[in-house]
Formats: C-alpha cells, sequence, structure tokens
C-alpha cells in the first residue's frame, strides 16, 4: 500500500512558501554504521531539510542498512538517490526515479528503470521521476566513470537549458543539475539562473560545494534544493555553519 504523506507534495509547498531546501547527501559506503548517530545528531542540528542517500557505487545492501539504522535517529525525510538498482530500500520514504538525460547510455535513461520496475511495483516508495543533468566541473567524476557518458560543457549554457526543458516536457517531476561528488567547481550560477527560468519544476543542485558562501549563491541563483555530501565527508566543522539558529 502507498504511503499517504507526500514528499514531493511537501517540497512544492515550501517553495511556493520561499523556503531553502538543503538536503545531505550520505554515501553508505563512505558512512560507517558506527559513526551514523553522531552524525545524524549534527544534520539534526542543522537547517536540514532532507537526507539523500545514495552514491555511485555502493556494496550491495550497504543502503538497507544504512536507510534502517538512520530511521530510528532522525524525522526529517530519507529520498534514496541511487546510482544502482542494488541501492533501493523500502524502508526509506522517497526515491529520486533518476534518468541521466545528459548523457546517451540506454541504461541509464530507461535499462536500469526497466530493472527496478519489478521491485518497484509493489513498494512503499514515494517514487519521483527526476531528470538529471551531469556538467562538467574540472574533473572526472564517479558518475562520469560509472555510466560511461560525458558531462555536458559548462559553457554551453543553452544546450544545458535546453536539455533540462526536455525533461521536463517528458514528465519529470524534478530537475537536477549535479556536477559530480568530489567537483573542484560548483554549477555556475549562470547556469542555475537560466535553467531555473526555463522551467517549471523544482531546481535541485549539487556537487562542488563547500562554503557557507556557494550553498547561498546557489540559492540566489534559482535553486529550490541545494545538495551537500562532500564537503561534510571532508569537514564536518561545515556543519557549525548551518546550524539552527
Amino acid at each position: 500500500m502507498a504511503k499517504t504523506h507526500s514528499i514531493y507534495s511537501d517540497l512544492l509547498a515550501s517553495i511556493s512558501e520561499g523556503k531553502r531546501l538543503l538536503a545531505i547527501l550520505i554515501d553508505p559506503d563512505k558512512m560507517a554504521l558506527t559513526a551514523l548517530a553522531g552524525f545524524a545528531k549534527k544534520i539534526n542540528a542543522s537547517i536540514a531539510t532532507h537526507i539523500f542517500v545514495g552514491g555511485s557505487e555502493v556494496n550491495e545492501l550497504a543502503t538497507e542498512m544504512l536507510v534502517s539504522n538512520l530511521k530510528a535517529l532522525t524525522q526529517l525525510p530519507i529520498v534514496l538517490f541511487p546510482g544502482d538498482v542494488t541501492q533501493i530500500s523500502d524502508k526509506a520514504d522517497a526515491l529520486l526515479f533518476l534518468s541521466l538525460i545528459s548523457g546517451n547510455n540506454p541504461q541509464y535513461l530507461i535499462g536500469k528503470h526497466i530493472e527496478a520496475a519489478s521491485s518497484l511495483r509493489n513498494s512503499n516508495l514515494e517514487i519521483i521521476p527526476t531528470g538529471y543533468i551531469l556538467i562538467e566541473n574540472g574533473r572526472m567524476t564517479s558518475v562520469e566513470k560509472v555510466t560511461q557518458t560525458t558531462p555536458l560543457p559548462r559553457q554551453n549554457t543553452q544546450h544545458i537549458v535546453d536539455t533540462a526543458k526536455a525533461g521536463e516536457l517528458l514528465g519529470m517531476k524534478l530537475v537536477y543539475l549535479e556536477a559530480g561528488s568530489g567537483a573542484l567547481h560548483p554549477i555556475p550560477k549562470e547556469i542555475i539562473k537560466f535553467v531555473k527560468q526555463d522551467v517549471n519544476i523544482p531546481l535541485i543542485v549539487g556537487g562542488g560545494i563547500r562554503s557557507i558562501d556557494q550553498l547561498h549563491e546557489a540559492y540566489r541563483s534559482g535553486a529550490d534544493v541545494v545538495v551537500i555530501g562532500t564537503a561534510f565527508e571532508e569537514n564536518e566543522a561545515f556543519f557549525e555553519d548551518i546550524k539552527r539558529a
């Protein structure tokens, strides 16, 4: 039986109220379960509104174990951000059903989705179709390696905008602009601005954001949701900058 509470509806309502949403991304392969309670405590004391769980390459069952433990530690919505079908857990609240529309690998446009269909058919997860756009950031990322796709050049803003619009016209409920885990540079503010002006669905921005100034610039440029992961893996002191008042 499907869950009646809608993460997506809440997201739309928050955006309409002008709220700035922040998702903390946890990679199950990089987060030891013994460290999870302390990390969750810092998330709960921050301005974070969502927790995303996933990674490009994750050991089987690692996602299930992390989500199961995390549910007991936080009231924040837990949203799967899967790199593969093995990263699906019915214990989470929602799933970003990612289609890598910036690439031409059919496995990540539709193939993986077909593989997941049988397990999702009777799932309790809220499934949110998401147009996923990988943008060049100055270095090769794990997403690029795993998917065998080339990120869109950051200089070609119009092509990125057109790709986002195509995703919306295909029926995606979210657009996700991704610089990639460990990106040298975050998504340029001009790209965020022009994509936001052209699409009528919520815009998620992630990758390469390592400071409070970069976080605020993403919001000012038009991001509805900002995702931060690597910054906390490298420096948990960043939580001090995003504590709730």
